[in-house]
This record gives structure tokens, C-alpha cells and sequence, in this order.
């Protein structure tokens, strides 16, 4: 299942129903999952772990060492969740020392064509990245959460669940769970309704999400008055409870 015309370290562990196609280069220390499909010239750098069933296209480069000026060379990891799809010209760097040291892709995350993650970011599952989205370093992706094309993320930012973030963005704030931001930079425009309901959100879920949603971001309370107010006012869902503490947790602050 690799081609003769692969180069793979002697090393690098690869499962024996992976397939390595033509002129990728696999590095030592390397883990390459069960049924995992790797094309032509793709590169894969030292300390990276690929999960199974992951599909990587041609040209992308995972696992490179950090754009991260501080960085000196220090072991640090790639982590890439099972069922992952990865295409042409997607980067990947691992962490850095200062960082955590490890980057993190999640499970049946979607990275299209020449998006780029770069060290010590996080994604939750089913993540989807669209075409030349750029994570800078550190940055925390929700679960279900959908990244536009040319969308830029702020180091530190963190996107919350089920969040949608609009093309051509520039996001330099937290964007809360179950919301739409979108623009530069970037706002909020209410409920992702429409991933909500496909992902099996009911009705009941929407009314109350929608009425934490306005107490919050649409009448004009300070935060802390607002967070209160929906305490009080709107059962404590999940859902809700989620929201408001993804908030209340905020570093670099809220996107409002």
C-alpha cells in the first residue's frame, strides 16, 4: 500500500492498510492510523500522529515546525483526529514549547484547500476550515463549528460550538457558541439557526438560545446585569449554560 516511489522513514509506524502515494515523504516518528489514504507529494514532519481513516490530498504540508519566532527546536507535537479529510495545500505546524506543546486536529474535522492551522491551535469535531481560512497560534475551535474562506483568526481567539464565521472575515475577539459572526471586523448577527436545526437542535432549544441572545447583545445592560437577567428569566438549558459561561470565561472578550 505505499508506492515504491514514496520515501518513509524506516521508523514512522504506518498501519498496514494505509496507503502513501507517490513522492511523499514521511519523517521518523511518525503514527499513521488504519485506513488512512495519503496522495502524491505530500510531506509529513517529525513527532505527528494521523488517527485513522484520515484522507490527506496532494501538497499539503503536516507537522512542519512552528512559525513562532521563539520557537528553538524543541519536541513538540501534531495530533490529528481519525476521520479527518485534509486538501491540497493545507498547513499544519506542531506546537511549541511555550504553547503547550501540542497542536491538536479533532475528529472528522473538514479542512479545505490552502487553509492553514498554526501551532498549538485546537479544533472539537466536525470542524470545518473553507479555503485560505488562516488560524494564527494558539486558537481554540468549538465542536461543529464552520470557518468561512478567507477567514482570518486572531492568536488567542477562541470560537466557540456550533459558532459560523462568515467569509472574508477578520475575527480578533471570542465568538460565543450557537451564534453568526461575520466581517471586519467581525459582529454578531444572531442564532446560526440553520446549522442549528441540522444539527438536531429543537425549536425549544432556539426560543430560549434567542432570548439569552437578546438579553445579552440586543437591550443594552452591562454584562454582568445581563448575565443575571438571564439566570433569572430563561431556563437553564445546556445549551444556555454554555453560552453564558463561554462568556463569563472570555480573556480577550466578547465579539458583540
Amino acid at each position: 500500500m505505499i508506492h515504491p516511489a514514496a520515501i518513509v522513514d524506516p521508523t514512522a509506524k504506518v498501519a498496514s492498510d494505509a496507503e502513501i502515494g507517490p513522492y511523499t515523504v514521511i519523517s521518523h516518528d511518525v503514527i499513521i492510523g488504519s485506513g488512512t489514504i495519503i496522495g502524491p507529494n505530500v510531506v509529513i514532519e517529525p513527532y505527528t500522529e494521523i488517527g485513522p481513516k484520515c484522507r490527506i490530498f496532494q501538497f499539503a504540508s503536516i507537522g512542519a515546525i512552528p512559525q513562532a519566532i521563539k520557537f528553538e527546536g524543541e519536541k513538540t507535537l501534531l495530533k490529528i483526529g481519525g476521520g479527518t479529510v485534509i486538501r491540497e495545500f493545507v498547513t499544519i505546524n506542531r506546537g511549541t514549547g511555550f504553547g503547550g506543546g501540542k497542536t491538536e486536529v479533532g475528529e472528522e474535522n473538514f479542512l479545505m484547500a490552502y487553509s492553514h492551522i498554526a501551532h498549538d491551535c485546537k479544533t472539537g469535531k466536525r470542524v470545518v476550515l473553507a479555503n485560505n481560512a488562516t488560524l494564527a497560534g494558539h486558537i481554540t475551535i468549538g465542536n461543529y463549528a464552520t470557518i468561512g474562506g478567507l477567514v482570518a483568526i486572531h492568536q488567542f481567539v477562541k470560537i466557540g460550538d456550533y459558532a459560523f464565521v462568515g467569509g472574508k472575515s477578520a475575527v480578533v475577539k471570542d465568538v460565543p457558541p450557537f451564534v453568526i459572526a461575520s466581517g471586519d471586523r467581525a459582529k454578531l448577527y444572531g442564532l446560526n439557526s440553520v446549522g442549528l436545526r441540522r444539527n438536531g437542535f429543537t425549536d425549544e432549544k432556539l426560543i430560549l438560545l434567542k432570548k439569552a441572545y437578546r438579553i445579552i447583545f440586543r437591550i443594552g445592560l452591562a454584562l454582568n446585569e445581563a448575565i443575571q437577567r438571564v439566570r433569572a428569566e430563561i431556563e437553564q438549558i445546556p445549551e444556555v449554560v454554555e453560552f453564558i459561561s463561554f462568556i463569563k470565561s472570555s480573556e480577550r472578550g466578547i465579539t458583540r
